[in-house]
């Protein structure tokens, strides 16, 4: 006799999005299920071998901070740390670093198995099953025909709806190179109202690393010390790894541009929509002819892997171009390619479908993450699994709702990016996405969602504590500068030696750290702390120091703003109602069904005019409804 499988969520898809959703739903105590094609490729890295870089960077410290996975796993797979944009503001500082792909692969699958109230299992699935009178979920149908009971789903598939593979003019069906697509599954989506499109990514050749001439590549070395990912991770443990940098030149372009007729990029052949940011080298060649050449960088697999992922020269091209292309590089001449570069179109859902919690308007209890709603990189996808996973169980649990703002989170930019101004191309997270990027920096995740990461209950309390305490020790340590007074005769032999100007009367050592040409590190050398600080520590209290004028009139733009956001505008306004809105705009709106008044003015297209005649609708509306009340 079959078994009568019944969950409160189910996951399809256990890539990056779909392990932080799994992991999240199981902690909060909800019967779990999480469908992979192949359970194998669970946390596979799919593309580059590396977590983090600029704005990624703090997606994944901002998923820490919630009690996600992702940091934790890094830091234990890491062979290389770096601080991106060290040399710019401390509001684009960021973390990046490479990855052991196994290491990374096998420490998540290890966490998922690990993990109480999960159930892991190797399936395809077909259907959407829902309750057609209420629009409510009902549960998901396999290949098998096996019918899964659930509350909720959360669909997180990657780049297998209907994937299309393409080396050259051959093209397969495949969600990545070797792997069977999803086809069902988006036909069902199709059917229940959904609308679709079609985008593209693509990956570059993996390099046989005997065979790289390392004496003519430029060796990149990471940080020393390294700085973990994790807050909570006490120091990393993985043998770090340097990756080498070398440039394309006038002959790999030209032996590119005569392989053009057969791209499928020009051909015709691929119709999906590329990532604008990260151009394949044929896109590169052709779009910017002035360049006489291009970065390429040559990144360790991991500490037991002969390959290298060419970061640089992603590329569609038939295999005998991309031979000839990678040998006339420095340092590649006799390189033997081990996996050859492709092109994948896939399906993705248009995200102005879903609310901010990633429900589906049209489905109570469907949930979309990851790059089934448009975005692009594992960081986001993890992102969007995580707050899938919390809303999901919070609507279960009869809980409200974890809806982060822009001026809280970088996640709370992506997701109110895309369900206001939708994506037609792979969305990737920038910082110059942020209005409020001073305020949402590196160092101050913790600081801003550790303490939501408990309240929902994802952070045990031994991290909690540990938190408390770090917090404690930053806002010490600027009290002590703010209270802490020195004399001409204390600094002014140092400072001569900064060629910054002596002080003539005393004054605190917060005045000293604000002038432009001190750092903390001057400041403890002198007037060591009676406390450990670490560099997440030392980095807060610089900043907070140095910084405090533009925080403060961040915040204080961020507050007003909530004014808009704190006006809500009913689930059923009829915004017909409105004269004086154009037809684009009233379309815009209908679609997207803002939430408040904030929400409606970020709007693609949204006129301070129209927002204003939404504000006195809306505020009209109200007391009306007042008045039928009473």
């Amino acid at each position: 006799m079959m078994r009568n499988y019944k969950y409160d969520v189910i996951i399809i898809g256990a890539g990056h999005a779909g392990c932080e959703a799994a992991l999240a739903t199981s902690r909060l105590g909800l019967s779990t299920c999480l469908f992979s094609m192949n359970i194998d490729t669970i946390a596979h890295l799919s593309c580059n071998p590396a977590i983090g870089g600029l704005a990624k960077g703090h997606l994944v410290r901002e998923i820490d901070a919630l009690g996600g996975q992702m940091a934790k796993t890094s830091d234990f797979a890491g062979i290389q740390f770096r601080a991106l944009n060290r040399s710019k503001g401390p509001a684009v500082w960021s973390l990046r670093a490479q990855m052991d792909r196994t290491l990374y692969k096998l420490s998540m699958q290890n966490t998922l198995w690990q993990t109480k109230n999960l159930e892991i299992k190797q399936d395809t699935i077909d259907e959407i099953v829902i309750d057609n009178s209420s629009k409510t979920i009902k549960g998901v149908r396999s290949q098998l025909g096996i019918f899964y009971e659930a509350k909720a789903v959360i669909v997180t598939t990657g780049t297998f709806l209907k994937g299309l593979i393409h080396i050259g003019l051959d093209s397969h069906s495949a969600g990545r190179i070797g792997e069977f697509p999803s086809v069902g599954l988006s036909d069902s989506l199709r059917r229940l109202g959904l609308e679709l499109g079609r985008l593209k990514t693509g990956t570059p050749p993996r390099l046989d690393g005997t065979t790289i001439d390392f004496s003519e590549l430029i060796p990149q070395y990471g940080d020393e010390p390294p700085m973990p990912f994790s807050f909570s991770t006490t120091r990393l443990i993985s043998k770090q790894m340097p990756c080498y940098m070398t440039y394309t030149n006038q002959t790999t372009h030209d032996i590119i541009t005569s392989g053009l007729d057969r791209s499928p990029l020009y051909s015709g052949k691929i119709t999906g929509i590329g990532p604008r940011y990260c151009p394949s080298i044929e896109d590169k060649i052709v779009r910017f002819k002035e360049r006489t050449r291009h970065q390429v960088f040559l990144e360790p697999e991991g500490l037991n892997s002969r390959e290298y992922y060419a970061n640089g020269i992603s590329t569609s091209l038939p295999i005998d171009v991309q031979i000839n292309m990678v040998r006339s590089i420095v340092g590649l001449k006799d390189a033997e390619i081990m996996r050859p570069g492709y092109a994948v179109e896939y399906d993705f859902v248009y995200p102005v479908q879903l609310n901010h919690s990633l429900e589906t308007k049209l489905i109570k209890g469907l949930y979309l993450a990851g790059q089934i709603n448009g975005t692009s990189g594992y960081e986001e996808a993890a992102a969007q699994g995580l707050m899938a996973g919390i809303n999901a169980s919070m609507k279960i649990l009869i809980r409200p709702s974890v809806i982060l703002n822009r001026d809280q989170a970088y996640i709370g930019v992506l997701i109110d990016d895309l369900v206001t101004k939708g994506t037609k191309e792979p969305y990737r997270m920038f910082t110059s996405r942020a209005e409020y990027r001073l305020l949402l920096r590196n160092d101050n995740a913790e600081l801003r969602l550790r303490q939501i990461g408990h309240d929902i209950g994802l952070v045990s309390n031994d991290e909690y504590i540990g938190y408390v305490e770090r917090k404690g020790c930053m806002e010490a340590e600027i009290l002590r500068l703010k209270n802490t007074t020195v004399s001409p005769n204390d600094v002014n032999s140092e400072l001569s030696s900064l060629t910054t100007s002596e002080i003539l009367e005393k004054t605190t050592l917060e005045r000293l750290l604000k002038r432009p040409e001190i750092d903390y590190k001057f400041i403890i050398k002198l007037f060591p702390s009676p406390n450990e600080i670490s560099i997440d520590i030392a980095m807060q209290v610089e900043t907070e120091i140095k910084y405090e004028g533009y925080i403060k009139q961040q915040r204080n733009v961020a507050e007003k703003m909530k004014r808009l956001e704190l006006k809500s505008i009913p689930a059923d306004f009829d915004y017909s109602q409105i004269f004086g809105l154009s037809h684009e705009i009233r379309d815009k709106l209908i679609s997207v069904r803002p939430i408040t008044i904030g929400h409606a003015s970020r709007i693609p297209g949204m006129t301070p005019a129209a927002v204003s005649l939404i504000l006195i609708m809306v505020e009209k509306y109200n007391r009306k409804g007042d008045g039928q009340r009473n």
